[in-house]
C-alpha cells in the first residue's frame, strides 16, 4: 500500500488525520534533523496499522515534508 503523507515536524502533538484512503496529514513532536521526524513518522504509522516498524518505509521525500510511504500489510 502506498500512501502520501504531509508531515508536520516539531508539532505539539503526535497525530494522524486521513484525508482519503491514501493521503494523510501527520504531526510528530520530533525535530526534522538527523532523520528523527522520519523515524517518528514510521513509528506512528506502524502503530496506526498495528504492524512492526520494519513493514513501513519511506520511498520518497526523506528530506521534504511531503513523503511517499510504503506500508506492507500482508506477508510476502
Amino acid at each position: 500500500m502506498l500512501v502520501t503523507i504531509h508531515l508536520h515536524p516539531n508539532a505539539h502533538k503526535t497525530a494522524i488525520e486521513w484525508l482519503d484512503t491514501d493521503t494523510a496529514k501527520a504531526w510528530v513532536t520530533a525535530a526534522p534533523e538527523k532523520g528523527k521526524a522520519n523515524q517518528a513518522l514510521i513509528e506512528l504509522l506502524a502503530s496506526e496499522f498495528n504492524l512492526p516498524k520494519s513493514r513501513v518505509s519511506i520511498l520518497r521525500g526523506n528530506t521534504t515534508r511531503i513523503k511517499q510511504v510504503e506500508i506492507l500489510k500482508n506477508s510476502v
